[in-house]
């Protein structure tokens, strides 16, 4: 898997990991709080009831009430108009009264009246739950409420009711109604459906924008990716481009060196030696021929100069023989005897060095110190290259004229060379120059592969 993949994915995971924690989080808050909001509603719809029955209840006392003050009926026939004013009393669909005695016998129930007249103290629903008893112990502090379950009709299937109860003090009765609890209950999975609905759409929606995200992440990583890719292509193309007019000026230069030099020195030779030997065949003296034979010697040993100076300019034998920071302080000798600039040198690596980067760090050098002889007016000058990890660092540093504008020291051929050098072993180049302050140039090396 490649660098830039992996820088891919380490922005991707992230995000999804993060946005699943946090759509998680969320999640889970939503659902304590949509708990929270249906406990806050089902106690407020339950209140609600229950202060429904209270009204529900005072209209049946208010109903009853007269025949409880009245004095021209007897007690049998009050409690027989009781029984038939809360017999008739209904409200809304389901909603009815009913009557029992202290002892549990009941005495009105409209929807059942084959209860009428049983004794129910001992009635239990299908909780166990003793109801009857459990309505009169409420009835008789004043009014309250019980919950259980009971058949609602028409269908008489069993269903959760709430019941309040009060008492009639004047027979000691118990009057109760009572709701059933299916249309809160209803209500409530109503409400419940609702908020997981609006969860789940809530949760769709962030998977959508999360996704949508994941996918421009990518969309923009390969993007860049792919651009990086044309960019690195176009450079190595440019690079490679001037590398091979590097290599073709290189080798026109070695052809022309070749032809004006060598060629025309051999030629010079092949003459004198050519002249010698019509002087010999003419019998001329021996000292014309001994001058025409030294004139042809001289030309050989400057073809041999010839020949070695080119063998210097392709690699330096130096580097062969002696190795890179032997060659380097020759180099460095060289220049200092020539110019007359003092130099202080350092060389400061203890690893193997590859060729290639042997003979870039050797023409890089050669080349800045060409550039400080032809342009800087330097005093003072100083080379190092040092060891740095797995890298290479080249400083050499000028107290020069120095230069304003990089721009203008960019374009030179030279530093284009040590460019170039410097890019075809993987490295880089820096160069930095202020005028009046002289000019440095730093490279670094890598002398080992480099990880993608």
């Amino acid at each position: 898997m490649g660098l830039k993949s992996k820088i891919i994915l380490l922005a991707v995971v992230p995000l999804i990991a993060s946005t699943v924690i946090i759509i998680y989080l969320s999640l889970q808050s939503a659902r304590e709080l949509a708990e929270e909001e249906l406990s806050i509603y089902e106690f407020n719809l339950i209140h609600a009831k229950k202060e429904a029955l209270k009204s529900h209840i005072s209209i049946a006392l208010s109903a009853i009430q007269p025949i409880l003050d009245s004095d021209t009926l007897s007690d049998e026939e009050a409690k027989a108009e009781v029984k038939k004013v809360i017999n008739r009393l209904r409200y809304g669909e389901d909603g009815y009264f009913y009557i029992y005695s202290s002892s549990g016998k009941n005495l009105v129930h409209p929807t059942q009246p084959e209860l009428v007249g049983q004794n129910l103290w001992d009635f239990q629903d299908k909780s166990g739950n003793y109801l009857i008893q459990h309505l009169l112990a409420v009835a008789k502090t004043g009014g309250g409420f019980h919950r259980y379950f009971w058949k609602k009709p028409p269908y008489m299937g069993l269903e959760e009711k709430i019941g309040y109860a009060v008492m009639i003090d004047r027979w000691h009765w118990m009057l109760g109604t009572g709701l059933y609890l299916g249309d809160v209950f209803l209500e409530l999975s109503k409400a419940k459906a609702n908020m997981d609905a609006n969860i789940r759409r809530s949760f769709f929606s962030v998977s959508v924008v999360v996704i949508i995200t994941v996918i421009f992440v990518i969309l923009l990583g390969l993007a860049i990716n792919l651009h990086e890719h044309k960019l690195a292509d176009s450079k190595l193309k440019a690079l490679v481009q001037r590398f091979m007019r590097l290599q073709v000026s290189e080798r026109r230069r070695f052809s022309r060196e070749l032809h004006d030099g060598i060629n025309q020195l051999l030629v010079s030779c092949k003459f004198r030696i050519e002249l010698a030997s019509n002087k010999l065949n003419r019998d001329q003296g021996k000292d014309a021929i001994d001058e025409e034979l030294l004139k042809a010697g001289e030309l050989i040993n400057l073809t041999i100069q010839e020949i070695r100076q080119i063998s210097h300019d392709l690699r330096p034998t130096l580097l062969d023989d002696l190795g890179l920071n032997t060659a380097l302080s020759a180099l460095v000798d060289q220049f200092s005897e020539r110019t007359k600039v003092s130099v202080d040198y350092c060389f400061d690596v203890s690893c193997d060095i590859p060729d290639e980067i042997e003979i870039a760090l050797y023409r890089v050098s050669q080349e800045a110190l060409t550039n400080i002889d032809k342009h800087a007016q330097a005093s003072h000058v100083s080379l190092y290259i040092k060891q740095s990890r797995q890298d290479l660092v080249f400083e050499c540093l000028d107290d020069g004229l120095g230069c304003s504008q990089e721009s203008a020291l960019s374009k030179g051929i030279g530093l284009i060379n040590m460019r170039e050098r410097v890019a075809l072993v993987g490295g880089d180049f820096f160069l930095e120059s202020q005028k009046g302050k002289g000019t440095k140039v730093r490279a670094i090396l890598p002398i080992a592969p480099k990880m993608d």
